[in-house]
């Protein structure tokens, strides 16, 4: 029975680099795969999906609007996917969760999502809300703070480096922006002190 996953974790922890490796796995073996990745993060190119490292590969950008479940439906035709991949799975919908789910339930396509789970003020996307509501599997991506411990949060800083305690959820970004941090750090830099 396909199953739907959640691969979580902070910035910088190579969640699109997994994604990536485990697309290649089956496409190597012959079998198709779907990537998605969020229209709104065109840091690599629109419909592109890049890690760090230099890995890249093309994916259909998603809206909040679209019908996940409807788009790998109609893929179907051109043959059978092995599997779903969804890039930066922390701006669906939680509607376009169930739509996932409904992917693997009713369509027995299994579904890999990777995101992060909080934005910059250790608040759950939404999208992360759902997938941690709803997920067949749950697997956290870790990566560390600069003090060594595991890092679970981030904070958004300005061009200066200072960090940034309000603003909108979502600002695309990536090591220009964003710091993975340890709750303990977090804490501290939320509160004032350094980063």
């Amino acid at each position: 029975m396909a199953k739907l996953y959640f691969n979580y974790s902070t910035m910088n922890a190579g969640k699109s680099t997994l994604l990536l490796q485990a697309s290649y796995n089956y496409r190597e073996r012959g079998m198709r795969t779907v990537l998605f990745t969020a229209a709104l993060d065109d840091r690599a190119g629109a419909g592109k999906i890049a890690s760090r490292i230099g890995l890249s590969s093309e994916a259909i950008p998603f809206r909040s609007e679209d019908d996940l479940h409807e788009v790998v439906n109609g893929l179907m035709s051109e043959g059978p996917i092995a599997c779903v991949f969804v890039d930066e799975a922390q701006f669906l919908s939680e509607e376009q969760v169930w739509q996932l789910a409904r992917v693997a339930d009713r369509l027995g396509v299994p579904v890999m999502a990777y995101g992060l789970r909080t934005d910059f003020r250790g608040k759950l996307f939404p999208g992360s809300e759902a997938l941690l509501a709803i997920s067949d599997s749950l697997r956290e991506v870790r990566t560390i703070c600069h003090c060594g411990r595991k890092a679970t949060m981030v904070v958004r800083q300005d061009e200066s480096g200072e960090v940034i305690r309000e603003g909108a959820q979502i600002e695309v970004g990536g090591n220009d922006k964003y710091v993975s941090l340890c709750r303990r750090h977090w804490e501290d830099a939320m509160r004032g002190g350094e980063a």
